[in-house]
């Protein structure tokens, strides 16, 4: 079929590319379609989750949707994340304005790792504002994976703007999650294979380094996706990690030497005794010497 007209997809960007804006146009384009975009949230993500959003002014939102919808007059329109009051009321005004044939909303309110992203205020104002402007909701919780609601909702919209009844275009997204489960999850993440590189590294420095810094550069990743792995892994920070290691190497060498507590403390790095103490109190609640006695 020829296709109507673009499709206009408003929503955050997703630097891996496993849902926002870069998949609803790999999506569309894939399908045969054209899509235009109009961005709402810039994330720093990976395939682990988003570290960090900035959210663009509502005036830059505006004249995104409006350069676009004035010149080549999409009318299809799929919305994805939004996530401040001042960019809702922009896109409500503006579907209120232009009346798109079909908006296809797939609310984002929770991430992949089921945190928060937007307000109860907001969720509120999108319930009763943005809800009945549009042709089809699509709750993101009825997907498994990563990318699955983006994949789907991309398909329904390029289907409904080739003027396929809505059942049948979300047949065909229903088929396309399915058959196509890479494009939800396309990207491998080294993330396993980081976390084993972290823990080697560990067991052969913690004696003599403590610092979360000095192992991501031993790894040549950043601190802030360190801390993504290793949370993954073990439910616990990188420095968490450490400070156990070097708690049962003290319990260790406690319990089973007669080391004084200032020669445990030069063993593990410590400058004095009295740090190593402190540092051993705060994650034991007793001291060196009373452990011992214990």
């Amino acid at each position: 079929m020829q296709t109507f007209s673009p499709i206009l997809t408003i929503t955050g960007s997703d630097p891996a590319g496993g849902s926002g804006v870069q998949a609803d146009i790999k999506t569309i384009s894939m399908l045969g379609g054209y899509a235009v975009s109009a961005v709402t949230s810039v994330t720093v993500q990976n395939t682990l989750g988003i570290q960090h959003f900035f959210d663009l002014p509502a005036d830059v939102v505006q004249g995104q949707i409006e350069a676009i919808v004035n010149d080549v007059e999409p009318q299809t329109v799929k919305i994805g994340m939004i996530r401040t009051l001042e960019t809702l009321t922009v896109v409500v005004n503006l579907l209120t304005k232009y009346h798109p044939r079909h908006v296809v909303y797939m609310p984002v309110m929770h991430s992949a790792q089921g945190e928060q992203l937007v307000s109860p205020e907001l969720v509120k104002a999108i319930h009763e504002q943005l809800l009945p402007l549009c042709t089809l909701v699509i709750p993101n919780t009825q997907f498994k994976t990563h990318g699955e609601a983006n994949l789907y909702a991309s398909t329904v919209a390029y289907y409904l703007n080739e003027g396929v009844p809505t059942d049948e275009a979300m047949r065909h997204a229903q088929q396309a999650v399915d058959s196509q489960p890479s494009i939800c999850g396309g990207l491998k993440s080294r993330s396993h294979e980081l976390y084993g590189q972290f823990a080697h590294e560990l067991e052969l420095h913690f004696r003599t380094n403590s610092d979360v810094r000095y192992y991501a550069d031993r790894l040549n990743v950043a601190s802030g996706y360190l801390a993504q792995v290793v949370r993954r892994a073990r439910g616990l920070s990188p420095k968490s990690i450490i400070d156990g290691r070097i708690m049962a190497e003290a319990e260790r060498l406690l319990r089973t030497t007669d080391h004084t507590v200032q020669e445990i403390a030069y063993e593990l790095g410590f400058n004095t005794q009295a740090h190593f103490s402190k540092f051993f109190k705060k994650q034991k609640g007793i001291s060196p010497t009373q452990y011992r006695i214990q």
